[in-house]
């Protein structure tokens, strides 16, 4: 691996030229594409396989002029004097639903409350559901604005209107936290690399790998029905990694300057070693991106695939657009720093191998240790200490996360200054929680029974279940083998009693059949979260154990042992139990939401815990990568266990430390978005780097070494011999190309000429 990268790097600043016009070339197109492409993103979340999307397919099919798999708007009204009896206001409805008829070609039917009882017992509170023919996604804006503009008839007539439903969904906007994110890098890529052009080549190079991802999900939205929040979470993703990739490649490529060699030489080595870590680590995300496949939820396994996709294009950028953009910035890259003497890859002080105590990471002249290196030095004097503090610290942290509940988020959860969250709150004090979740049962007799005799039984025995206000008169379809009914449970969507509803209700299932011969299926958006949650529960041990099995046969044929891939399997572990006890804390909880901006609190989004798991897992697999190669070579080429411990700090903690305060600022500016699920996503991954980069990599896994000692790089002799060796650390680059002191071996004599006349072209000698 690291001589097909070293080789790789080195073409790519050769043909420096090429290469850069291969990629802008490659997002001219795509950009191009998505400019004239005009599909549309998806809204729908199918589970193959469950109760509630068969029932839900079975209603698509029995009832095509219900537009069952279209839009739908809850317009509800409220009498600001009198009630909703009085003639006045009843023509104010009456002319509010001749112009939701009216507003677009798309809709399907409007219902009028007054036939159908949708008034509340006090009428004071009524409501009307517009359906349509289409999603969400394939309204435009002038169908919403004609149902706004119906709803300010009414307000004009003196009543308090407000609108819920996804007819009104918006693509989520993210605010300002592209801009946040990338500000932030910027100045600690300008702080820890002490050079203008040195920072802005990882943004550049990570702005171009992200605008291809994006633009090409973009155009596959369409026809691969992707969600809108895919993209957002492939950029999130994308850029974080994205720089920290660049900052790994480009640190190493100044420390390889320091040592002596030429730029060529220098951009070989720093891709044969660094490079080879980058793209273990972009496998390990890869890796537990693409495994989010086995849950079997096709907006999670899209999510998955899309985010994969984005850490690919990253890795690539990394190992050949990054050698080809330091061919042109010359000794630009170097900022200040002008001969070996002056640093190390970290920006710290150049040290020499030894101190007087006979310690790496010192200053030959001031005996001055970097940070890195007194912080590995005092982990090592207290192993146990250390190790106790930190475990105990994140298990504190994660206490919240035993009382996680689950659901899909609602119009409950949206701010409570919109026109959703009102309509929602006035439905739930006028007609009870429950009818913002109501329940669909569908009754089948196409199999020969008799499915209006088994709704009117159902009718009798729902309506004894505790938890259950009302259910609706069954409505046959045109073929009569298919009736459907709703029942409103007395509880929000949300709660366990609701669940405990529908689980009563399933329950009736096989007497029914039984006694009528017709079917029982529930569905709807509650019974459809419950469904997620239960099948994520059901996915997340495969899940584990595929992804964390993957990754530790990656991780022992990188690091040629056994307890080392373990102890990062553990860590993280601790990582991401820590990060969902802090989003139950602030999302369910509230505790710190003003601050955060989290205007309400409730369940935690289903897909959060495994998805958290996926990414975090790759991410906290990237930190052990980089930090422990180091570590690892140090180790190979004769380092005791500590010294190695104390050269992985020495090279890695500074370089480490600002990729993972770069990628906390990247995940934390998406806490401003004004999607609930992206802000919970954003804060999730944000204190899961805080945690893993900090507590774990920078503690954690320091003192375990300590304490383990050489037995952390064992390794049975027979399972060496079976893996392949990957020469992470680029030992065989230091035996085929030692250096010569002007920069290269004589085997690469050629090049090194070749090269020094291509950046005469691009620097001219002054």
């Amino acid at each position: 691996m690291a001589t097909f990268l070293y080789k790789l790097g080195r073409a790519s600043f050769l043909k420096r030229r090429l290469v850069a016009l291969l990629w802008v070339l490659l997002l001219g197109a795509t950009g191009l594409v998505a400019a004239t492409n005009a599909s549309q993103p998806s809204n729908e979340i199918s589970m193959p396989g469950t109760e509630a999307q068969e029932a839900f397919d079975l209603l698509s099919d029995r009832y095509p002029g219900m537009g069952v798999d279209g839009a739908t708007a809850r317009v509800v009204f409220r009498a600001e004097d009198g009630t909703m009896d009085d003639a006045a206001n009843q023509e104010a409805v009456a002319g509010v639903l001749q112009e939701l008829e009216q507003s677009s070609d798309e809709v399907a039917s409007v219902t009028d409350p007054f036939e159908v009882g949708a008034v509340s017992q006090d009428s004071t509170t009524a409501y009307t559901q517009v359906s349509y023919l289409v999603s969400g996604f394939e309204l435009d804006d002038a169908d919403r604005d004609a149902l706004e503009a119906a709803a300010e008839t009414g307000r004009d007539a003196g009543l308090i209107v407000e609108i819920g439903g996804d007819a009104l969904f918006e693509i989520p906007a993210t605010g300002i936290a592209e801009v946040i994110g990338i500000a932030v890098a910027a100045v600690v890529l300008v702080v820890t690399l002490g050079s203008l052009v040195a920072a802005g080549l990882p943004l550049i190079t990570a702005l171009v790998g992200v605008g291809i991802s994006v633009l090409t999900i973009t155009v596959l939205s369409g026809p691969l029905e992707l969600d809108t929040t895919t993209p957002i979470l492939a950029m999130m993703l994308g850029l974080a990694v994205g720089i920290d990739y660049a900052l790994f490649i480009v640190s190493r490529y100044r420390a390889e300057l320091d040592e002596g060699h030429s730029k060529v030489e220098a951009v070989g080595r720093a891709s044969g070693t660094a490079g080879s870590a980058v793209v273990f680590a972009g496998l390990t995300v890869i890796i537990a991106m693409a495994g989010l496949a086995v849950v079997n939820i096709p907006i999670l396994t899209k999510m998955g695939f899309a985010a994969a996709g984005a850490v690919a294009v990253a890795v690539l950028v990394a190992v050949t657009l990054i050698p080809a953009v330091l061919g042109f910035a010359g000794d630009k890259v170097r900022g200040s720093r002008r001969t070996a003497a002056e640093g190390d890859d970290t920006g710290a002080t150049r040290t020499s191998d030894e101190d007087g105590a006979g310690a790496p990471g010192t200053d030959a002249g001031t005996e001055r240790p970097n940070m890195g290196t007194r912080w590995a030095r005092q982990v090592i004097r207290r192993p146990v200490a250390v190790l106790v503090a930190a475990v105990v610290g994140l298990g504190v942290i994660a206490i919240p996360a035993s009382q996680l509940e689950l659901n899909l988020p609602d119009e409950g959860s949206s701010a409570p200054s919109t026109t959703q969250r009102q309509a929602y709150d006035m439905l739930a004090e006028s007609f009870g929680p429950g009818v913002n979740g109501p329940l669909l049962v569908v009754l089948d007799g196409d199999g020969g029974g008799d499915a209006m005799a088994a709704a009117e039984q159902l009718t009798e025995r729902a309506m004894a279940l505790d938890g259950v206000v009302a259910v609706t008169p069954p409505q046959p379809d045109e073929s009569g083998t298919t009736a459907l009914l709703t029942v409103v449970p007395a509880s929000t969507p949300s709660s366990t009693e609701t669940e405990d509803v529908v689980n009563d209700i399933r329950d009736l299932a096989a007497e029914l059949e039984q006694e009528t011969g017709a079917t029982l299926a529930v569905t709807g958006q509650t019974a459809m979260g419950i469904d997620i949650s239960q099948k994520l529960d059901d996915a997340l041990v495969p899940y584990l154990a595929l992804v964390v099995g993957l990754a530790f046969v990656l991780l022992m044929v990188v690091f040629r042992s056994l307890l080392v891939p373990l102890k990062a399997a553990l860590g993280f572990l601790l990582s991401v139990m820590a990060a969902l006890g802090a989003v139950v804390a602030v999302f369910q909880w509230g505790w710190l939401a003003g601050p955060l901006g989290v205007e309400t609190t409730g369940p935690v989004m289903s897909l959060m815990p495994i998805f958290l798991i996926g990414v975090v897992f790759g991410l906290a697999m990237d930190y052990e990568v980089f930090l422990v190669t180091r570590m690892r070579e140090a180790y190979v080429h004769g380092a005791t266990p500590e010294e190695a411990i104390v050269t992985g700090f020495r090279y890695g903690a500074r370089v480490v430390t600002a990729a993972a305060i770069i990628m906390i600022s990247v995940f934390a500016g998406f806490v401003s978005a004004t999607e609930p699920m992206i802000k919970m996503i954003g804060f999730g991954l944000a204190v899961a780097v805080l945690f893993d980069a900090f507590v774990v990599r920078m503690a954690i896994v320091p003192a375990l070494l300590a304490l383990l000692g050489r037995s952390a790089w064992w390794l049975p002799a027979w399972l060496d011999r079976i893996l392949p060796n990957v020469d992470v650390e680029g030992e065989r680059l230091v035996t085929a190309a030692p250096a010569d002191g002007t920069g290269g071996s004589a085997a690469t004599a050629a090049t090194e000429a070749a090269a020094a006349r291509e950046e005469e072209t691009v620097e001219p000698r002054r």
